[in-house]
């Protein structure tokens, strides 16, 4: 059965706790017998074998993040047998552990609530295989990227990676390529390297000689100054602009070697400087020496099992952030470095990626072995990544200086200087000085939070790793009330916050049945790997909505889906745009704050988690939200002691001269019962500033008969009368303590305009939190769970698949905040 199905992720266990043999006869379609060198190459192996071609053992692998070469010239036949012999990851992780003598190395088992295996952290595998708090347990074995034969004369070139850099004295670009070489000729090679740009009339020739054996050629493309560079810019500040490159090895023995490749031209600085009034340091990156406000989440691996992860689902989960107006993924430490389409399609649609190395919520050992082997993993990969403009940072670990710092583990002080000895071992003395020699274009910091600069200062870890003035933040609070914005902390960049909701029932019912579906279910508890997760969601909706009252479990169960969907997407709503309006301003000390990445993008698996994308990519409310709250021109409203305020927020480039439009609506009806337009005001790139100011008593006196219950505000920029970027509201009491609003009788009428499709909606009374759903058709609404407050809104729906006009009048379904009552 699909392993997702039900409780598969216990019933196929078995198969990750046995070692498993994977073997081939084949033949070779050439003779090998002309060749000097053939070699073996694997470019992922998932994780512990020994590899033998023809009874032969050829050597042994455990980094399932490394790439494995193997010269099999003498061994090679006509035809042959090659068998990789797989070791369980389980039992493997479990014996590292027990020979790991010294001293504990940390956690040694998930929580019970993740049903997972234990010792992770003694396997360079894909640390959530073991299961996480979003996701199962499927420790995967076998061979999970390509592997090939190749044979040659003379030279091979085993990789070739490029940097473009800026001289700021000189105002030019340069590239500078290495290419790796070997070299199996007895004399040495001559030859020469052609390098071509041709839309930078660029074109180089370079004179090389290389001797015997494995060689590094590195080479400097000045570009000339009179021809104008365009940059490649983050999604929503310019465009993605590359340029094609070829690079040509002319060697003896009319040996030619071609290459080609895009080639990005931008700059990225981590800048870390005082701030006046404020004690401290910023934290935040300039792209091509512009500051840039970082929007966006966390990436997890899409698929427990990688190969079903293809081209189609990449785009659609990177068009899909794109689409919400975010310009930045956090590639997190716990999963794995991304194929090489990620990549290229970030670097397409202008996504930045903050790159963590595969290290999260652990102590790790730092052995011999172990550290040799995470030696080879980082250069491999950045030499593999370095190329993309869409990395702007390398990241050492997700969490680990925290869980160090902040004891999660309850080491005793005794032992400290050993485990803080270990981590720098790994983080700084390994990774770190690999990072140097391979790549000095991006910055590097060793975990995430950090308190960067201060946490070096530190010694690397920094007694309090979660400081405001200093680094990144994570923040979680499950118990506090997500409305009130006076708990989200008001820090230099916030790279992970969230909160929990379910899937659609559309995406649980393909891996469910029917006594699976009520809230309290054995499956629905063996679905959620946070402890205390379902209990959670209820009690945050509680606190502004009623629960649903429905008789009919199975309404009730999808009404609760819904609920958590609604509270999940205003809690992050709230919580970004606390951000957003905190980058212009400190207040008490704190603030400019310069990114915020909600935990987390994507699903693994159909479960309740953070994410805002099911999966497959649906979208939940939270998703669509997210297109409003990371638009780059954002009106953003809060109340403080009984005052309405309203920012400007700006992620454009220039001035933008505006008004705002405040509007008050009753609950009990469709017309605005009071409207004012303030005067015209200018807000600067990159700017957050106070545009509107409101005693709430005043507002609404201005407004007949208006409480807090009985009224709700809605406000909108505007540029010569048109409205710009999207309208937003604010709830002045708890939904739960509304007066006047109705049930609301919402229909739709569906038409088709090319591929799209137009649902004109009425409805009868003024609806919070509409929320259309055609079921499991592949695609997405221009505009979901949103406030409706005028009788009649039309809505585009983009299918990601042909569907028609019927299908979708089968299967639409409306729910707004009422129904659920």
């Amino acid at each position: 059965q699909d392993p997702y199905y039900r409780f598969n992720d216990l019933n196929y266990r078995w198969i990750s706790l046995d070692n498993w043999t994977y073997s081939k006869e084949f033949k070779i379609p050439f003779d090998h017998s002309k060749w000097q060198k053939v070699i073996l190459i694997f470019e992922g192996i998932d994780t512990v074998t020994k590899i033998l071609l023809n009874n032969v053992t050829l050597g042994k692998t455990d980094n399932m993040f490394n790439r494995y070469s193997f010269d099999i010239t003498g061994v090679v036949r006509d035809v042959n047998s090659i068998e990789l012999r797989f070791q369980s990851a389980v039992l493997y992780a479990a014996e590292q552990s027990k020979a790991h003598t010294g001293y504990q190395v940390p956690p040694n088992c998930p929580p019970l609530v993740q049903k997972g295996e234990c010792h992770v952290n003694f396997i360079r595998k894909e640390q959530c295989s073991f299961s996480w708090d979003w996701g199962p347990s499927f420790p995967t074995q076998g061979i999970w990227k390509d592997v090939r034969i190749e044979a040659y004369n003379i030279c091979h070139l085993n990789y070739f990676t490029f940097s473009p850099t800026y001289d700021s004295t000189s105002h030019e670009w340069n590239l500078e390529i290495q290419s790796s070489f070997d070299v199996v000729s007895s004399k040495p090679v001559g030859g020469q390297v052609v390098v071509a740009i041709p839309k930078l009339q660029t074109q180089r020739t370079y004179s090389i000689e290389l001797q015997p054996g494995e060689r590094i050629v590195e080479l400097l493309v000045k570009i000339d100054k009179n021809v104008s560079v365009e940059n490649w810019w983050p999604h929503g500040h310019g465009n993605q602009m590359g340029y094609n490159m070829t690079i040509l090895f002319k060697l003896d023995g009319d040996l030619n070697i071609e290459k080609s490749a895009k080639v990005y031209f931008r700059t990225v600085e981590l800048i870390e400087e005082p701030i006046e009034g404020s004690s401290g340091l910023s934290f935040y990156f300039k792209i091509n020496g512009f500051p840039i406000f970082l929007k966006g989440s966390n990436w997890i691996p899409a698929d427990s099992f990688q190969d079903r992860v293809t081209s189609d689902l990449l785009r659609l989960l990177l068009q899909s952030a794109v689409d919400a107006n975010m310009n930045t993924l956090r590639v997190w430490g716990g999963g794995i470095y991304e194929q090489d389409e990620f990549y290229e399609l970030c670097d397409q649609l202008g996504i930045m990626i903050w790159q963590d190395f595969m290290f999260a919520c652990a102590l790790y050992p730092t052995d011999q072995s172990f550290m040799d082997s995470v030696s080879a993993e980082v250069a491999y990969q950045i030499r593999r990544l370095k190329s993309h403009p869409s990395i702007i940072i390398w990241s050492g670990n997700n969490e680990n200086e925290a869980a160090l710092m902040m004891n999660w583990y309850g080491i005793p002080p005794s032992d400290y200087p050993t485990y803080i000895k270990d981590y720098v071992m790994l983080y700084v003395k390994n990774i770190r000085e690999v990072v140097l020699a391979e790549d000095s274009t991006r910055p590097f910091i060793a975990s995430s939070p950090t308190n960067g600069a201060e946490s070096v200062a530190e010694g690397w870890v920094s007694h309090y790793p979660h400081d405001t003035h200093f680094g990144d933040v994570h923040y979680y609070s499950y118990s506090s009330d997500c409305w009130n914005w006076e708990l989200f902390p008001k820090a230099r960049f916030v790279s992970e916050y969230g909160y929990q909701s379910w899937p659609s029932f559309s995406t649980l019912e393909k891996v469910s049945s029917k006594e699976d579906w009520s809230f309290r279910s054995k499956f629905s508890l063996h679905r959620q790997h946070h402890e205390h997760g379902n209990t959670e969601m209820l009690y945050q909706a509680g606190l502004h909505f009623r629960l649903p009252q429905s008789t009919d479990p199975l309404r009730t169960f999808r009404d609760t889906i819904y609920l958590t969907q609604v509270v999940q997407a205003q809690c992050v709503k709230i919580e970004t745009e606390f951000y957003r309006r905190s980058r212009s301003e400190i207040v008490n000390g704190e603030g400019h704050t310069m990114g915020a990445l909600y935990w987390q993008l994507n699903d693994i698996w159909q479960a309740p988690s953070w994410a805002s994308l099911e999966y497959g990519g649906k979208w939940k409310m939270l998703h669509y939200f997210a297109q409003h709250f990371f638009a780059a021109l954002l009106p953003v409203g809060f109340e403080d002691n009984n005052v309405f305020y309203v920012y400007g927020v700006s992620d454009l480039h220039s001035d933008c001269r505006l008004t705002l439009t405040v509007r008050v609506h009753m609950w009990s009806s469709l017309k605005p019962v009071c409207s004012r337009v303030t005067k015209h005001f200018v807000i600067k790139p990159g700017e957050a500033i106070l545009i509107y100011k409101k005693p709430v008593p005043s507002l609404l006196r201005r407004c007949s008969n208006c409480t807090r219950q009985s009224c709700v505000v809605s406000f909108y920029l505007s540029t010569d009368s048109k409205p710009l970027g999207p309208t937003n509201y604010h709830f002045l009491s708890s939904l739960r303590e509304a007066v006047g609003l109705q049930k609301a009788h919402i229909t739709a009428l569906i038409s088709q305009q090319g591929d799209t499709f137009v649902f004109d909606l009425e409805t009868s009374a003024v609806a919070p939190f509409v929320w259309l759903d055609v079921g499991s058709i592949p695609g997405r609404f221009s505009d979901n769970g949103f406030l409706m407050a005028e009788k009649t809104r039309t809505i585009l729906f983009y299918p990601w698949k042909a569907t028609s006009k019927s299908e979708l009048e089968q299967s639409f379904h409306v729910t707004s905040l009422t129904d659920i009552y």
